[in-house]
């Protein structure tokens, strides 16, 4: 349903003005809504065209043009419906950036030890966190509901549908990747006991693909099914509680076991010892990069936003990448410290074992059940974007998914087909992971965001010069980055083959 709600000055009071140009155009897919600027009422701005425009022309243009605006300073939608709060919105962008990913720090730190690892923890999120803000930024000036509108909006339509492709590989392997971890943990694989065969003994619960089709259709798919955002920041925030549980329990055992002396002396820096080891260098970087990737979800989460402006958005985005970059530090640190030079590259695979301290068996299952949860409450949330893009991507011109309850519930329920037989097809899952790393995560998370910065630097208030080198710098560590990490990863299939 379109809108003709116009924008409230911040200085401004009372009801929303309602305009019924009919010459103003609006997207068929979403509200296009006027931006109105700070104590100039009488005025319009047209962020694409870049020119300020009078309500008083009867054409609805203005002679006046203008490329010198402050996007902060166009402030808050007026909805007619209410929207999330700023909490919500970090419950949920967290959750999509927190995910099996986390699993493999332990196993980066080994490999880069631990001060290159922290350092690049904390990097590579400042970093992810600078590409966000211009993510919102770009969207904002091109009245973009989505992640490839902004960037067709900045490289055209061939660049969209290569965007969309990249969201929809990166997110649909990873929801197989939870699958996968879901039926290993609960059903056991080869190289670990299951939950269920710990609990209950040998039985029907040893077939993985039953677990994991029963977990699918139980609790999966009625979260998958909803068709907002919104409505999963209850089951966001329950997901983050379930992370830092996880965190907690991996220090605590891990203070236990310093104090206690059963710990050996950690490496400090990479290893160059050996070629082997400088080909793990190449390849944990991507894998690094993966575990920040959420700007698939930046456009729903800001457009589902109570009152939502930039500087709102920016808010959320900072106190998520805090958050993370704790998370993510504390995690990898003491798992590498708990396990050492035998850390698994899924660490939750090492908790299968007895921990040297008591209540080992308690906190393991804690570990693993506990972590289980939050892939669950986390997968509808990745579903959710690959959904919304398979959606553009196939249904073009199409209404909203949230207009049509018939499509979102058929795509949703292909979908989930389609995963589950992935789940059932995929033996190894950080092959995967390694390579999604390096191509789909590097892309979405740096390479589109720096390019959409670059090319819209003209419109609008344009970049600062540190904005504009960080851009680039952006732009070529991550193209650095990709090549490495593929050829460090074709080089290592090599080598497993022969």
């Amino acid at each position: 349903m379109d809108s003709n709600y116009t924008a409230i000055p911040k200085n401004a009071n009372g009801e929303p003005q309602i305009h019924t140009d009919s010459t103003i155009p609006v997207h068929p897919r979403k509200t296009h809504i006027k931006l109105v600027p700070l104590g100039d009422i009488e005025n319009f701005i047209d962020p694409k065209a870049g020119k300020v425009q009078s309500f008083n022309d009867e054409d609805g243009g203005g002679d006046d043009e203008s490329d010198d605006f402050d996007i902060d300073n166009y402030p808050l939608v007026v909805r007619t419906s209410k929207g999330s709060d700023i909490y919500g919105a970090v419950f949920n962008l967290t959750t999509s950036i927190i995910g099996a990913g986390i699993m493999a720090l332990p196993a980066t730190m080994k490999v880069l030890g631990l001060v290159l690892g922290f350092v690049l923890i904390i990097l590579i999120g400042i970093l992810s966190e600078i590409s966000v803000e211009l993510l919102v930024r770009f969207s904002v000036l091109c009245k973009a509901s989505s992640y490839g509108e902004v960037v067709e909006c900045a490289v055209g339509k061939p660049a969209k549908i290569l965007c969309e492709i990249c969201i929809i590989v990166n997110n649909a392997g990873v929801l197989v990747v939870y699958l996968i971890i879901m039926g290993d943990v609960m059903s056991g694989s080869l190289h670990h006991i299951g939950v269920f065969d710990q609990w209950l003994g040998h039985g029907m619960w040893d077939h993985r693909k039953l677990v994991i089709l029963v977990m699918l259709v139980v609790f999966l798919a009625p979260l998958c099914a909803l068709d907002k955002i919104d409505s999963l920041s209850l089951t966001s925030a329950a997901s983050v509680a379930l992370a830092v549980v996880f965190v907690v329990v991996c220090i605590i055992v891990a203070f236990i076991k310093v104090v206690e002396g059963k710990i050996e002396a950690p490496r400090m820096g990479p290893d160059f010892s050996s070629t082997t080891a400088i080909l793990d260098l190449l390849v944990v970087i991507p894998i690094m990069t993966n575990a920040y990737v959420c700007h698939f979800n930046v456009q729903p989460i800001y457009n589902e936003l109570e009152a939502p402006s930039p500087q709102k958005m920016n808010r959320v985005g900072r106190i998520t990448t805090l958050l993370c970059i704790v998370i993510y530090s504390l995690t990898a640190i003491s798992g590498y410290l708990l396990f050492g030079m035998d850390t698994e590259s899924d660490i939750l695979t090492n908790f299968d074992k007895d921990l040297g301290i008591r209540f080992s068996s308690a906190l393991n299952y804690i570990v693993r059940v506990g972590y289980i949860l939050h892939l669950v409450l986390v997968f509808p949330v990745v579903h959710f974007s690959l959904r919304q893009t398979v959606d553009e991507l196939v249904f073009e011109g199409s209404v909203p998914l949230t207009e049509s309850k018939k499509r979102c519930l058929s795509l949703t329920a292909v979908l989930l087909a389609l995963i589950y037989l992935g789940s059932t097809m995929i033996p190894n899952i950080w092959t995967a992971f390694k390579f999604t790393g390096a191509t789909t995560a590097v892309s979405l998370g740096f390479i589109f965001p720096s390019l959409i910065a670059l090319r819209l630097s003209h419109r609008g208030d344009g970049l600062l010069p540190g904005e504009r080198f960080l851009s680039w710098l952006m732009l070529g560590l991550a193209i650095v980055v990709g090549i490495v990490g593929v050829i460090g990863n074709i080089y290592s299939l090599g080598r497993g083959s022969k």
